[in-house]
């Protein structure tokens, strides 16, 4: 087995104060395969010192500079890709041949995005007399998932080196393995010491200490909105900032204009895609109540038609999920939507007949579902979508807006029509007809999915703060 009991602080790889250890399982067999190490308050309290401390010299270093180190670390991560998606696949139970090209590979492409916003962004700038900058706003934490690991490592680290800032990242304790593959990244790169921090630990121990600190000036936190509250109310007494994209119910909505099969069937793989492990799965599908029947039919041949199997057959459509706990959650959710009383058109409790060991969930679909049903309204994160029936584009929208999230939203049906209609959705992203995935849009939510945007020139926003200084051109 693996170990990997050490943390990178202050620019070498350290011992932790205590001796505390987490075995990492492999969800595709259930056995443990590597060892970490998780840290305590003092770790913590160590990184954040070292961050602080080069905070001073960092933060003045010129954009040419930073753009630099930028792309020594994306040339790395170019080199490394297939033994991070490798890593990933492992831990997290993604097929390896997606955890390589999508995973992996969305990690390159925010720092791509970054550098190509770098580039092109106003760091200065003159407002009549006044000049207005965007200066790093110092110390951030980051707390990271477990479902797209790198994705969302990448997409907070690379805009707040690109702005000047210093961090601590304490990434997912279920998927740890990938981050410590990112530090090794950084290091080789150059990043100057401290700059970049890395501290294994749980959230009410690690977690807590990046939320609450005097010395951190910006905490960054993907994952559930749950967690996500605990996040707010332990920063709040500091008023340092709060950036978030917690959880989503996101709706798809096919509109009568659409082709029904090309809709249905791009939207069951969409939502089992990951293993569903996704904040932006479009979990709810509402289709014309007339065109119900033909609906489900459509979407069981769709689930029927997804392989599930080992995250190492290049013939796997999906995973495992990612832990026992995950397991059950959602065996739990597809049992309550049998006894709410909605349809069960595939899949069901259980692992699919042809696995006995693994976290495999079978690909589940319920039909004629309401939206006060649980499973309608609950974030599953496992590959269950349910289908809601509407009357009007009225009541489309109304069911599409019903929910304590808003992260994402998919309308699928004639170009006018869709553009319409996405203008009614309460959602930070709306995606037409199976838009290809934009690295440069805004990403993140209205309600309880969170605060704040990441990607491209948003993320630069999100670690900037603002400083004009009056009468610069008199």
């Amino acid at each position: 087995m693996d170990t990997y009991l050490k943390f990178y602080i202050d620019g070498a790889w350290v011992d932790p104060v205590a001796d505390e250890r987490k075995t990492v399982i492999d969800p595709a067999t259930e056995q443990p395969f590597a060892e970490i190490a998780m840290g305590c308050a003092a770790d913590a309290e160590r990184a954040i010192a070292a961050a602080r401390h080069a905070f001073t010299t960092f933060s003045l270093t010129t954009h040419e500079e930073r753009l630099g180190l930028l792309e020594r670390i994306l040339t790395i991560l170019k080199r490394r890709k297939d033994e991070i998606g490798d890593v990933i696949s492992r831990e997290m139970g993604a097929p390896r041949h997606m955890a390589r090209e999508e995973q992996a590979g969305i990690g390159i492409a925010h720092f791509e995005q970054t550098i190509r916003a770098m580039r092109e962004f106003a760091f200065e700038y003159m407002q009549g007399t006044t000049r207005i900058l965007h200066e790093p706003i110092g110390v951030v934490g980051m707390i990271t998932p477990w479902n797209w690991p790198i994705n969302q490592i990448a997409c907070k680290v690379a805009p707040a080196l690109a702005t000047g800032c210093t961090m601590v990242l304490k990434p997912s304790e279920e998927a740890p393995l990938n981050a410590i593959l990112f530090a090794e990244v950084l290091h080789e790169a150059g990043v100057p010491k401290g700059v970049f921090n890395l501290v294994n630990g749980d959230g009410p121990t690690v977690g807590a200490v990046l939320s609450g600190h005097p010395d951190i000036d910006m905490v960054s936190f993907t994952g559930s909105t749950r967690a996500g509250i605990s996040v707010a109310q332990a920063a709040a007494p500091t008023v340092k900032r709060v950036h978030q994209e917690l959880g989503g119910k996101s709706p798809n909505i096919i509109l009568r204009s659409a082709d029904l099969a090309a809709a249905m069937r791009a939207g069951v793989d969409k939502c089992f895609a990951n293993s569903g492990q996704s904040c932006n799965a479009p979990t709810r599908l509402l289709v014309p109540q007339e065109k119900m029947k033909q609906a489900i039919g459509i979407a069981r041949q769709a689930a029927e038609s997804v392989r599930v199997g080992s995250p190492l057959n290049p013939e796997t459509d999906i995973g495992p999920v990612v832990s026992q706990a995950q397991f059950d959650k959602i065996q739990g959710l597809i049992r309550k939507g049998m006894e709410e009383g909605a349809e069960l058109v595939a899949g069901g409790p259980g692992r699919p007949a042809h696995l006995n060991v693994g976290y495999y969930v079978r690909p589940t679909i319920f039909a004629r579902v309401t939206n006060d049903m649980a499973i309608a309204r609950e974030e599953i994160f496992g590959p269950v979508l349910v289908i809601l029936g509407y009357d009007s584009d009225d009541e489309a929208a109304a069911i599409a807006n019903d929910t304590p999230y808003g992260l994402a939203s998919y309308v699928q049906g004639e170009a006018g029509e869709a553009r319409a209609f996405a203008r009614r959705l309460r959602t930070g992203i709306v995606r037409l007809n199976s838009s290809a995935w934009d690295g440069a849009a805004p990403f993140g939510g209205y309600k309880q999915s969170g605060n704040g945007r990441e990607y491209g020139k948003f993320g630069l926003h999100e670690f900037a703060e603002i400083k004009a200084i009056v009468g610069f051109g008199d």
